[in-house]
């Protein structure tokens, strides 16, 4: 019996999906090459379904004969593997992001004699609409939690912008570019920044707002949005405190919690200096660590420890010290940080870390020495890149700029010719039409 090939995703199967399906069985023995979530996160946002899940969905399809994983965007691989008779697909590649795939296929299948045959596309029935609809309809605490564990495992490097509220949440969730090679780049997440919190507020310390004043933000951004957030739980407060606060945020749903090793009062450096502080002993913040793994009910939520000794200015040693007893105790991941304008002592601690035994996922925040690019920093073996504060600090001189102009004009019909129309940014609002 002759082999069909059909390459799928099959996170949200429709009609289209089946009616190639069909086509394809007219043809001889379906096989399904179902893309992995590595494959799907290279080019989009991970799928909503793992892959075990996605592959029970496709096998119970009667006009499937069996299914293997794809690992990859490109088809040729399996289809060299496998030498199809055919390659069943819809007509809609033929133009857009995927014609290099398209063609790609086509010379493979000349190799041994195969053959592509287009299904027309099916009128009515997309699947970014349907995402569209799903990101409407929202999500559940659990799916969020469990998201940024589930990017961690995928892609190689995830990336998390600031919120300071709602609509922030909102540019986050549905800003992207497609680059020349038809990728898609996006956020995978927002930082809940304490800084960005308190002087959003107008607060000149971030000890001033407090933890009920912060969920308060959190839960507007999580009503209106799906992606994980992480969240900046400064210093953590005293163990007993931080438990609290563990389980407050996992059970609404946010990923993980970074806490400093640092003590004392912690002022927001927008409005004067920074109060001088200390940094916690390893055994001190190891402790918390633990206190605060205790307190979780699930496996999901990560706290991730943020190492102060290149900022405090002791030195790389102590910072790779400090990350081995974190690990160890029990930290889901190492955030380290630096005030140089250059990159060279976070690539340093990158090499050396990357050298730990019990090595867990690295975050950076490329604030300061921020001439580096995300393809540098993965190189060099971070996971998870943070822009802390770039929102924030971007609409504060454009509103000032907006008051002065009304100010100086009398009127605001020199400002309206820079604005969005209020049409656009509704636009934003899940169920706005």
């Amino acid at each position: 019996m002759k082999i069909v090939y059909v390459g799928m995703s099959a996170d949200l199967v429709h009609p289209g999906h089946l009616n190639v399906l069909k086509e394809a069985q007219k043809y001889g023995e379906v096989v399904v090459g179902l893309l992995t979530d590595e494959a799907i996160a290279s080019y989009k946002r991970i799928p909503f379904m793992e892959f075990e899940m996605r592959r029970q969905v496709i096998e119970s399809l009667k006009v499937v004969s069996r299914v293997v994983p794809q690992t990859t965007l490109d088809y040729v691989p399996n289809l060299r593997e496998i030498r199809p008779d055919y390659v069943v697909h819809g007509d809609d590649w033929r133009e857009g992001v995927q014609q290099r795939t398209r063609q790609a296929v086509i010379d493979a299948l000349a190799e041994w004699g195969g053959e592509l045959i287009e299904v027309p596309y099916t009128k009515g029935i997309s699947s970014t609409q349907l995402n569209r609809a799903l990101k409407e309809i929202g999500t559940t605490p659990e799916i969020r939690l469990k998201s940024l564990r589930r990017m961690l495992k995928v892609k190689p490097l995830v990336r998390f912008l600031d919120i300071h509220n709602a609509l922030s949440g909102l540019i986050i969730e549905n800003t992207y570019v497609v680059d020349e090679n038809g990728k898609r780049r996006e956020f995978d997440g927002m930082w809940g920044s304490s800084l960005t919190d308190s002087t959003a507020k107008g607060k000149p310390d971030i000890e001033a707002v407090d933890v009920s004043a912060r969920m308060t933000t959190l839960n507007e951004v999580l009503e209106v949005t799906t992606k994980p957030i992480i969240y900046d739980a400064d210093t953590g407060g005293q163990p007993e405190h931080f438990a609290f606060t563990v389980k407050t945020l996992e059970r609404l749903g946010v990923s993980a919690a970074i806490i400093e090793d640092k003590t004392g009062l912690k002022k927001n450096s927008l409005f004067g200096a920074d109060v001088p502080q200390t940094q916690d002993s390893i055994e001190n913040f190891c402790h918390k660590i633990k206190v605060g793994k205790a307190a979780q009910a699930t496996d999901d939520f990560m706290i991730v420890a943020r190492i102060e000794s290149l900022i405090l200015g002791r030195g790389i040693d102590d910072a790779i010290e400090r990350a081995e007893a974190f690990l160890n105790a029990g930290a889901d991941a190492i955030m380290i940080h630096s005030r140089e304008k250059t990159p060279d002592e976070i690539l340093e601690f990158c090499r050396r870390y990357n050298e730990i035994p019990n090595r867990k996922p690295l975050v950076a925040v490329p604030s300061s020495y921020n001439s580096i690019t995300e393809d540098e920093l993965q190189a060099a073996g971070v996971n998870i890149v943070i822009y802390a504060n770039q929102l924030l600090r971007s609409a504060y001189p454009a509103m000032v700029d907006t008051a002065k102009s009304i100010l100086t004009h009398q009127r605001s019909k020199e400002c309206d010719a820079k604005m969005l129309p209020i049409k656009d940014i509704l636009e934003l609002i899940p169920g706005t039409k």
